[in-house]
């Protein structure tokens, strides 16, 4: 795992397509959510790491799911002293998506990331999956666990399964080849995420913002990532309901949710601004169009001849041979 020092440095050296402006021009554009509940061991970490990318970021909105530890303390320690950290606590626990829904509604970066606070995914990657979108390539990035990865820890198999049930159950109604729609890093411009409202509960936001994404237009892609996934034992709180969840979200989110009047909406506003921000995006030709060369001028103009030829050349039709001068000998007819 790279050190703090860095960290900054890694977003010219992501090996997806960027932009090749200097980065100093992607200064404030990246608005990173954490969601938290009974983190105090680890959010602070967390959040000193994803400070560490640089003036990228520009916000880093953290909510308080709740907890009944001492995360709240720890976070509100970092707003107190650092402009970029915005904290939120909710009096009660309420699930993953009514944390992310409300940092959603605070967020003010063109670019929008999502960032568990457990240290599963590494914010030294960040770079690695908003770059797509820095570079004009992509809407919405997600990074995959399955794909050729960097480092992943052998966990449990049933979890893997799971996972591949999901996003395969998921691709059939979505016509996409996704290969981790339950990562926890997802990006997206911020005319994708911000118009939508999510319904779901608990962990239900995975499937959900995967289901209404690939109704719109929004160019989807992915990258590989590491993952250092924990134990039970260890903090990890997502179980065998939220699988059961899932797969019932998957049905009523691809199906029934997008023939709403909300999703009707959704899918029009995103397309909308997509479409919007392309038209500003290609480049424009200031001045009349230049006038067409004439036919002799042209490569693929007639043929030159004596009067435009250049001096001391012939001209094509000077050059041919007559046909008496032929290299093949004539045909003779042999006598019977």
């Amino acid at each position: 795992m790279n050190s703090l020092v860095d960290l900054p440095t890694r977003l010219d050296q992501t090996p997806f397509p960027r932009d090749r402006r200097p980065m100093s021009e992607h200064a404030g554009k990246l608005s990173v959510l954490i969601p938290v509940y009974n983190e105090e061991k680890y959010v602070g970490d967390v959040i000193t790491r994803v400070l560490a990318l640089g003036p990228v970021v520009k916000e880093v909105i953290v909510v308080d799911d709740g907890s009944t530890d001492r995360t709240a303390e720890a976070v509100q320690g970092f707003a107190d002293r650092e402009p970029k950290v915005r904290f939120h606590k909710s009096p009660k626990n309420q699930g993953k998506t009514a944390a992310i829904k409300h940092a959603l509604t605070m967020a003010e970066g063109d670019v929008i990331i999502i960032q568990d606070a457990d240290l599963e995914y590494d914010p030294a990657e960040i770079p690695d999956v908003i770059g797509p979108i820095l570079a004009g390539q992509a809407d919405v990035v997600f990074g995959s666990r399955f794909l050729v990865r960097k480092a992943a820890r052998v966990h449990y198999f049933s979890h893997y399964m799971a996972n591949k049930f999901l996003t395969t159950l998921c691709n059939c109604l979505t016509n996409r080849n996704m290969t981790d729609i339950e990562t926890g890093y997802k990006a997206f411009r911020k005319e994708v995420i911000k118009p939508l409202v999510l319904t779901s509960k608990g962990f239900g936001m995975e499937v959900e913002i995967t289901a209404m994404v690939c109704k719109t237009k929004a160019r989807t892609y992915e990258v590989p990532i590491s993952y250092y996934g924990r134990a039970y034992d260890e903090g990890k709180k997502i179980g065998f309901m939220d699988g059961v969840a899932a797969l019932w979200y998957i049905f009523v989110y691809n199906l029934f949710k997008p023939l709403g009047k909300a999703g009707r909406e959704y899918k029009k506003a995103v397309n909308a601004a997509l479409a919007e921000a392309k038209a500003k995006a290609a480049p424009t030709q200031t001045g009349p169009p230049p006038a067409r060369p004439p036919a002799s001028e042209s490569p693929r103009g007639r043929r030159p001849t004596p009067a435009t030829c250049p001096v001391g050349t012939t001209s094509l039709r000077s050059r041919r041979r007559p046909l008496s001068h032929r290299s093949h000998p004539p045909v003779r007819r042999t006598p019977r």
